[in-house]
C-alpha cells in the first residue's frame, strides 16, 4: 500500500511492480488533483536513475541539530505542510514523508526519527479523518522504536463517518486546523 507524492515516485513504484519477481498486489492511493500539481512534479532524472523511496527524507536547508518538531506524513498533505511551514519561517521542524504505508518501512523510518538529537516532539498529520487514513494502521509502527518520554501525536480531522465535509469552505479550514497543529501552532 503505497501513497507517492510524486510523479518519478509514481513511475517508480510501477516499475518496481512489473519487475519483481515476487507477484504481491500494489494499492496505490493518490488524488488526481496531485497528479496536475505544479509542487508535485519531478525533473527528469529523477525518471532515468533512481528508485522508489519508502521513506523520503526531509528535503529543505535545515540543520538536523535545530530540529525539535518532526512531522510524519503521507500523501498531498505534505504540500500544505511545507507551504505553511515556509510562510511561518519555522526552522526547527523536519517533514518526513512515509511513502509505502504496507509492509511499513520501520528500519528507514526509525532512521529519519534518529538524525535529530533534539527532538522534543512527533506528529503524524493525515488529511483524512482519524479512522479513515493511514494513523490506526501506522500508530504501532511510528511509535515503537521512540524514547520514553517522546509520544508521537495525532494532527487531522476527527473521527467522521464520510470521508468529505461536503462544504468546501468547511473542508479548508479544517486543512489549514489540521497544517497549523501538525506545526505546534
Amino acid at each position: 500500500v503505497v501513497q507517492p507524492t510524486t510523479a518519478s515516485q509514481i513511475f517508480h513504484i510501477l516499475r518496481r511492480q512489473m519487475v519483481r519477481n515476487l507477484r504481491k498486489p500494489l494499492v496505490i492511493m493518490t488524488p488526481k488533483s496531485l497528479l496536475r500539481a505544479k509542487e508535485a512534479a519531478s525533473p527528469l532524472s529523477e525518471f532515468t536513475g533512481g528508485n522508489f523511496q519508502t521513506v523520503i527524507p526531509e528535503r529543505g536547508a535545515i540543520a538536523a541539530d535545530k530540529v525539535k518538531r518532526v512531522i510524519c506524513c503521507s500523501g498531498k498533505v505534505y504540500y500544505d505542510l511545507v507551504r505553511r511551514r515556509e510562510e511561518r519561517g519555522a526552522s526547527d521542524c523536519a517533514i518526513v514523508r512515509i511513502e509505502q504505508l504496507y509492509p511499513f518501512p520501520q528500519a528507514l523510518y526509525s532512521a529519519q526519527v534518529a538524525r535529530y538529537p533534539r527532538l522534543a516532539d512527533i506528529a503524524w498529520c493525515q488529511e483524512e479523518p482519524m479512522n479513515q487514513g493511514a494513523w490506526f494502521e501506522s500508530f504501532h509502527h511510528l511509535s515503537r522504536d521512540l524514547p520514553p518520554q517522546l509520544k508521537i501525536r495525532y494532527a487531522g480531522r476527527p473521527h467522521s463517518a464520510s470521508p468529505g465535509t461536503g462544504y468546501h469552505s468547511v473542508h479548508v479550514e479544517q486543512q489549514q486546523k489540521l497544517v497549523n497543529e501538525a506545526l505546534g501552532e
